[in-house]
């Protein structure tokens, strides 16, 4: 029975290393870029999913996945302990960790939350331009995975969940075409996205809400008004959406020469 069970074992392991081998292989291969067409209608779809108000709260949960995520790895990052994670029904988020409750770790975890999306849609978009949108998709499942050890409520394990069971799926199962979809839907919802978070915080803070938002919290430890914080975010985030656009501007050149000669033709 003993040698019976050590094969099993054999046979599970060999299972495991050819399943890994077989998404190491995935995830590594160059895909070819999508027509510009497509990008420019992807493009488009991103801009629909996040200023619908009737798609926004849905779409909105990605940005605060994005979001959380951003202050556990900039907590870990600079030392912090980190506690957990929550997701909730209303799209908010909290970030819980320990450590010293003020300095340059408190402060830049607190910073990175609202920088996240844009910063993470940066990082995608050079990605997406070395054609490794796949590598995209399996690194999103993979930072999910690690990111659902640390949530703390059902509804934000839900989630988690959910987002990793649709990658998994687009990723294993769909052709190339709709995981490069997918990837550039993706990145074009968190470099769009990305301001209009700080736009509502902006809002609700003149009528006096929001008075424990990150912005509030770092004008406390740094004496920096927290109107500037949030000019800051918005600064930078709407930054990261122009340079984003940007780099993937080379698509929408080729969509114009490309209806041009079909005019001229």
């Amino acid at each position: 029975m003993r040698g019976v069970g050590q094969a099993l074992a054999r046979i599970r392991h060999a299972g495991r290393v050819e399943l890994f081998s077989e998404i190491w292989r995935r995830a590594s291969s160059v895909q070819p870029a999508p027509p510009p067409a497509l990008v420019v209608l992807v493009a488009a779809a991103g801009f629909a999913l996040v200023t619908l108000p009737s798609i926004w709260p849905y779409t909105r949960m990605l940005v605060t996945i994005t979001h959380e995520g951003s202050h556990a790895a900039a907590a870990l990052l600079t030392g912090r302990r980190l506690h957990g994670i929550r997701l909730h029904s209303d799209t908010s988020g909290l970030t819980l960790s320990s450590g010293r409750p003020n300095g340059p770790g408190m402060i830049l975890t607190l910073v990175a939350g609202y920088l996240g999306p844009a910063l993470v849609g940066l990082a995608a978009v050079g990605l997406l331009l070395a054609g490794r949108g796949l590598a995209l998709l399996w690194l999103v499942v993979l930072v999910l995975g690690l990111m659902l050890l640390q949530i703390r409520n059902l509804h934000g394990f839900a989630v988690v969940v959910g987002c990793v069971a649709v990658l998994i799926a687009v990723s294993w199962y769909f052709s190339a075409a709709a995981q490069s979809t997918l990837a550039y839907l993706l990145t074009w919802i968190l470099l769009i996205a990305a301001p209009k978070p700080v736009v509502e915080l902006i809002r609700q803070r003149r009528r006096g809400r929001e008075r424990h938002s990150d912005a509030d919290q770092l004008a406390r430890l740094t004496r920096v008004p927290a109107p500037l914080w949030a000019a800051f975010f918005l600064i930078v985030n709407s930054a990261g959406l122009i340079l984003g656009a940007g780099l993937l501007l080379p698509a929408l050149i080729r969509l114009a020469h490309s209806a041009g000669g079909l005019v001229s033709g």
